[in-house]
């Protein structure tokens, strides 16, 4: 194999966001090995690559350790919905702790560079508004959504902890709230359950009073962002998405707008933990990376929602 070819892990590669950096790197001409236990990930969403000479696909929980050559790991395994992450916490934080644990022992091993995919959840509900990089969070440590928030944390640690010790190269990428075709359809994320209940003719349900704020990265800018900051010196940690800010509600009935506008919204009791702001600061993308989203949330909907229309159709 040519020596130019870079050989990438992707772990949790078969899922709404890596199946999309999956994409991106075959398109490249790169070299792909993507690892995923299918919890959340499902095969269909990397098809069109089973076969090519290039493309690996195992089956395999980062739980447990592996063997391989590669370049660089893109290391996304982690359930990223409440309903999913909630489902099983402590494997959710085995996931989050043993899974880091192992790709950093496998980098370390192989010499490789690895990018973590952290989230905004480690702000937890946060006190500082919008949220920089420096802020250090407000997290429930014995909430219900501490499996995925301090799963993340540690994860963190993790990463700078080898890079100390080991001089392991890490690459961390604080994600906020991202969407676009591949979302599961029951995945409980706020836009996907919008799109599905507006596709189905049902109310969509508000928690609260809908006056929580999320901030929408179209997942092909936050690929970009991704594949950036992998491939500069900064190690992070840094913010990667869309300032934009938008109440739950506005969110609503731009998706409402879009569907069926004759929907009524419904409003339901705000579950625990629940962050009432979410906004990140990208000053740190936009100078080290020079990237900045280019899709607006309310032109990225258009093809989540022709996605969840196929999916959903009977």
């Amino acid at each position: 194999m040519p020596a130019s070819i870079t050989r990438n892990l992707i772990t949790g590669g078969a899922g709404f966001v890596g199946s999309h950096l999956v994409d991106r790197l075959m398109q490249a001409g790169e070299e792909v090995i993507c690892l995923d236990n299918y919890f959340t990930g499902r095969k269909s969403n990397i098809a069109e690559w089973i076969g090519h000479p290039r493309f690996e696909l195992i089956r395999h929980d980062v739980t447990e350790p592996i063997q391989l050559e590669v370049d660089r790991i893109w290391h996304l395994a982690c359930p990223a919905s409440p309903v999913h992450y909630q489902f099983n916490p402590i494997k959710t934080a085995k996931t989050s702790f043993l899974g880091t644990y192992n790709m950093l022992g496998l980098a370390r091993r192989v010499g490789a560079r690895l990018l973590m995919a952290s989230t905004s959840e480690i702000y937890g509900d946060p006190e500082v508004h919008p949220q920089p990089e420096s802020y250090r969070g407000c997290v429930n440590t014995i909430g219900i959504r501490s499996c995925y928030d301090e799963g993340k944390r540690i994860a963190e640690t993790l990463c700078f902890d080898y890079q100390r010790m080991h001089g392991t190269e890490i690459r961390v990428m604080r994600i906020f709230n991202t969407y676009g075709p591949r979302m599961l359809p029951d995945d409980g994320r706020v836009v996907s359950n919008f799109i599905v209940q507006a596709l189905r003719g049902e109310p969509l349900t508000l928690y609260g009073d809908g006056s929580q704020t999320r901030s929408f990265c179209y997942v092909a800018d936050l690929v970009e962002g991704m594949i950036r900051l992998m491939n500069c010196s900064h190690t992070g940690p840094m913010n990667i998405g869309n300032p934009g800010e938008f109440t739950i509600r506005q969110l609503a009935e731009l998706v409402r707008a879009k569907i069926n506008s004759e929907l009524p919204l419904i409003e339901k009791p705000l579950p625990a933990d629940d962050p009432l702001q979410r906004q990140p600061v990208i000053d740190l993308a936009k100078q080290e990376l020079g990237w900045q989203p280019e899709v607006p949330l309310e032109q990225g909907l258009e093809p989540t929602i022709a996605y969840f229309r196929e999916v959903l159709a009977p």
